[in-house]
C-alpha cells in the first residue's frame, strides 16, 4: 500500500512540476502586467469609457467600451461602483452592459494567463469576450429602459494611495498573487489529476470538435468548476492537450467567469429575478453558439 502511495506521489508530483513550468511565467507576467495597468492607465481607461459613452449607444460606443473593459484590469465588485459612478456621469445603459460583460470575461492578466494555451485560443478568447460585450449592449439598448439599478452603490475607495508610485505597483502586485496564487497552484495540481486519472481518450470524446452536446457540457461545467481565470489555464491546457475541441474550450471560458458566484452575487445587486435570470439565458446561449461557430471555423 505504502509502496503505490509512493509511486502516486512520484507521478502526481512528476505532472504538477511540469505544468507549474509551462505556465508558472504566464501568470507572473500577467500579475505585473495587470499591476501596471491598474496603477498607471486605470483611471484614463475609465475616463475613456465616460467619454464615448455619454453620447451614444451605437456600434462604435458599445465596441469601445468593450474594449475598454478588456484593457482593464478590474474584478466584478469593482466593476459595478464604477459602472454606478460612469451611470450617473451620464454613460448610457448599452455601453455599461458592454463595459460590465467584457469585463466580467476578460482582463490583460487572463490574456497572458491565455498564452500558455497557444495564439489560437487567445484570439478567440479575445475576440469572443470582445463580442458577448457588444451583443449584451445590444441587447439592453432593445429592452430600453432603466434596466440597471444603481441605487446606493458607491465607489470603492481606491487602494493604490500611495505617493510613491514604485510602492504602490508593488502592493498591488502583492494583493494579485495573494488573491489568486492558491487557485493558479490548485488549477496546477488538478490538471496533474486529470493528467494521471482521465484518459485523454475520453475528454476527446466528451469535448471532441464534431460534437455539440460536447459544446454544451463545457459550457455548462464552467458554472461549478471556475474558481478563477488563472487556476483554470492548467485545466483548460490539459483538456485541449488531450482532444477537447478550442469551441468547448471557448464555451467554458465564457461561461466560467460569467457565472463565477461572486459575479452573480455581485450582478444580483444591480439586476431584479426577471433581468437577472435573462442574463444567465444569454450567457448560455451566447457561449453554446460561440463554441459551436468557432468549431466550425478552427
Amino acid at each position: 500500500m505504502s509502496e503505490i502511495l509512493r509511486r502516486e506521489f512520484v507521478y502526481l508530483s512528476y505532472y504538477f512540476e511540469l505544468q507549474f513550468m509551462q505556465i508558472a511565467g504566464y501568470y507572473l507576467f500577467g500579475i505585473v502586467v495587470g499591476s501596471v495597468i491598474s496603477v498607471f492607465l486605470k483611471k484614463w481607461i475609465l475616463k475613456a469609457v465616460e467619454l464615448s459613452g455619454q453620447h451614444s449607444q451605437g456600434i462604435i460606443a458599445l465596441a469601445a467600451a468593450s474594449v475598454l473593459a478588456i484593457a482593464s484590469p478590474l474584478c466584478m465588485y469593482g466593476t459595478i461602483p464604477i459602472a454606478a459612478s460612469l451611470s450617473r456621469g451620464g454613460v448610457k445603459n448599452g455601453p455599461l452592459a458592454a463595459f460590465m460583460m467584457s469585463s466580467i470575461l476578460l482582463n490583460p492578466q487572463l490574456i497572458i494567463y491565455s498564452g500558455a494555451l497557444g495564439g489560437t485560443v487567445v484570439v478567440v478568447r479575445i475576440l469572443s469576450c470582445f463580442l458577448c460585450g457588444i451583443t449584451a449592449g445590444l441587447a439592453v439598448k432593445f429592452f430600453g429602459g432603466d434596466f440597471f439599478s444603481f441605487e446606493e452603490m458607491f465607489e470603492k475607495q481606491d487602494r493604490d494611495i500611495s505617493p510613491n508610485l514604485f510602492v504602490r505597483l508593488l502592493k498591488n502586485i502583492g494583493r494579485n498573487l495573494k488573491v489568486t496564487g492558491p487557485y493558479f497552484l490548485l488549477g496546477v495540481f488538478l490538471s496533474a489529476l486529470f493528467q494521471r486519472y482521465i484518459p485523454g481518450e475520453f475528454v476527446s470524446r466528451l469535448f471532441g470538435k464534431d460534437d455539440r452536446l460536447g459544446v454544451l457540457l463545457a459550457a455548462t461545467m464552467g458554472v461549478p468548476l471556475y474558481a478563477c481565470g488563472g487556476g483554470t489555464i492548467p485545466l483548460i491546457g490539459t483538456w485541449l492537450a488531450d482532444g477537447m475541441s478550442v469551441g468547448s474550450a471557448a464555451a467554458f471560458m465564457i461561461t466560467g467567469p460569467a457565472t463565477k458566484i461572486t459575479n452573480l452575487g455581485a450582478l444580483k445587486i444591480i439586476l431584479d429575478i426577471k433581468r437577472f435570470l435573462l442574463y444567465l439565458v444569454f450567457i448560455m446561449l451566447f457561449s453554446f453558439l460561440t463554441g459551436i461557430i468557432v468549431n466550425i471555423i478552427v
